[in-house]
C-alpha cells in the first residue's frame, strides 16, 4: 500500500471519533484502565485517513489518535460525480470490504464504518459491502487500503502507454 506524505497544515479537517473502547489491565495491585480511540479524518476533497490512540483519558486518546491519522492520511482518486474511478476490494485481516462506482444521485450506500470513511473522503456516490469480519477497526483499515489502491484512468493510460481516451473506451 503506498502513502505519499501529505502536509495537512494547511488542510480544513473534519474528524469522526467512530469508536471508544475501555481496555483493563490487572496488574498485581489492580487493574489499570486505558482508553482506545478509533479516529476517521478527512477534508472532504479527496483526502481520509484512519488513526488508533491510546492514553489514561478519552480526550488524551481521541488527541492521540488524531496525531496518528496525520501521518496516514491517502488520497482518493475519484471522478466526475464524486464516485470512485472504478470498482475495487479492501482486505484487512478478517474484514473485506467492496467499493463499487456509482451514478450520480445514488448516495451513499454503506454501514457505519465504511460510510463515515466515504463522507470523510468527499465520495458522495458509492455502494459497498462489507464481508467477514464487523470488527469497526479492520472495516475501517480494509475500506481505506481499498480507497488506496484506486488510480485515476490518467495514471492506468500512463502505465500502460496508452491515451486516456483508449482506456476509458
Amino acid at each position: 500500500m503506498k502513502r505519499t506524505i501529505i502536509d495537512t497544515s494547511d488542510m480544513e479537517l473534519n474528524e469522526n471519533v467512530l469508536a471508544i473502547k475501555r481496555v483493563t489491565k490487572v496488574v498485581k495491585g489492580g487493574r489499570n484502565m486505558r482508553f482506545t480511540a478509533l479516529v476517521v479524518v478527512g477534508d472532504g476533497n479527496g483526502h481520509v485517513g484512519a488513526g488508533l490512540g491510546k492514553a489514561t483519558e478519552i480526550p488524551e486518546a481521541i488527541r492521540k489518535g488524531k496525531e496518528d491519522v496525520a501521518k496516514k492520511l491517502i488520497t482518493v482518486a475519484m471522478d466526475a460525480n464524486h464516485s470512485i474511478t472504478h470498482d475495487t476490494m479492501g482486505k484487512h485481516t478478517g474484514a473485506q470490504v467492496l467499493l463499487k462506482k456509482a451514478p450520480e444521485g445514488t448516495g451513499i450506500i454503506a454501514g457505519g464504518p465504511a460510510r463515515s470513511v466515504c463522507e470523510l473522503a468527499g465520495i458522495q456516490n458509492i455502494r459497498t459491502k462489507s464481508l467477514g469480519s464487523s470488527n469497526k477497526q479492520n472495516v475501517v483499515l480494509a475500506t481505506i487500503e481499498a480507497l488506496s489502491s484506486l488510480k485515476s484512468p490518467e495514471e492506468v493510460a500512463k502505465l500502460r502507454g496508452k491515451t486516456v481516451e483508449e482506456i476509458l473506451g
